[in-house]
């Protein structure tokens, strides 16, 4: 299974771009956030076109979550992440494909910091942590992938920059909170892969920050022990960023086996034959 994540930045806007990715790189699953568009105006006729079902949770103007499947069409099994009823931000969707439980998430950016939009961050992540913790002592094999708007440690930007130390994504508080969601036993895909390698996945459009690779790691796949078990590949499609008119993140890619790897056979041992 390919499964990837995609901050789009705006679906419409860049949907010739997302089917030419699609064409090209044939994912199994993906995950795409910050879609700014309501429920009716979501693109599901051209995805359909292109092969993949679609299930999504569209807001105007902001926010915005859909997951896609090739070939199939995904079974929504939440549209909200449980917690607070009265929180009506579309971040976060859930649905079963191909025996795999795929969650696509949006965490809120929280600047400026202090303030209510920082506070709303920690308590939503609070409620993913809650959230996480319940599916993953189901055993079943899932998916967490999504912008989390948090670049977990120092490795994970390219420098902590005065420009940068007040910024939501890197404060410690949320930090922390990222650290106790994995601590729950969630694999981080790409770390798990490249532990000491500094990779981005998000190049602010300020400041010639592509061009000097001025990048932030954001944008996180974390799976359950049992598709920790089948990972093969996780990487950055960074040339998507690198396109005219491009979303300010890229894709990040994971490649799973169809089946948990199988223990190697016990080789047999001979039978005794000497003369009894």
């Amino acid at each position: 299974m390919h499964l990837a994540t995609y901050n789009i930045n705006g679906i419409n806007g860049r949907l010739q771009q997302l089917l030419d990715w699609l064409a090209h790189a044939k994912p199994n699953v993906v995950c795409l956030q910050e879609l700014k568009a309501d429920q009716a105006k979501f693109p599901h006729k051209a995805l359909e076109t292109a092969g993949y079902g679609a299930v999504w949770s569209g807001q105007r103007a902001y926010n915005g979550v859909a997951i896609l499947a090739r070939d199939t069409q995904p079974l929504v099994t939440r549209r909200a992440l449980p917690g607070d009823h009265k929180d009506t931000e579309s971040r976060y969707i859930e649905a079963a494909i191909e025996g795999v439980l795929v969650a696509c998430l949006y965490a809120p950016n929280g600047n400026p910091q202090p303030g209510p939009r920082f506070d709303y961050k920690l308590r939503w992540m609070e409620r993913l942590i809650a959230h996480a913790s319940e599916l993953f002592a189901t055993g079943l094999p899932v998916v967490l992938a999504g912008d989390y708007n948090v670049a977990p440690t120092d490795l994970d930007i390219y420098s902590m920059t005065s420009s940068w130390k007040n910024d939501a994504l890197v404060q410690p508080a949320p930090r922390d909170l990222y650290a106790r969601l994995v601590q729950q036993g969630w694999c981080d895909a790409l770390r798990s892969l490249h532990p000491d390698q500094r990779i981005y996945t998000f190049w602010d459009y300020l400041r010639n920050a592509w061009q000097r690779d001025a990048g932030l790691r954001l944008d996180h796949v974390l799976l359950s022990k049992s598709l920790a078990k089948r990972l093969q590949k996780a990487g950055v499609e960074r040339e998507q960023r690198g396109l005219p008119h491009s979303s300010d993140h890229a894709p990040v890619s994971v490649e799973l086996t169809s089946n948990a790897t199988p223990p190697p056979k016990r080789r047999r041992r001979a039978p005794n034959r000497s003369a009894s």
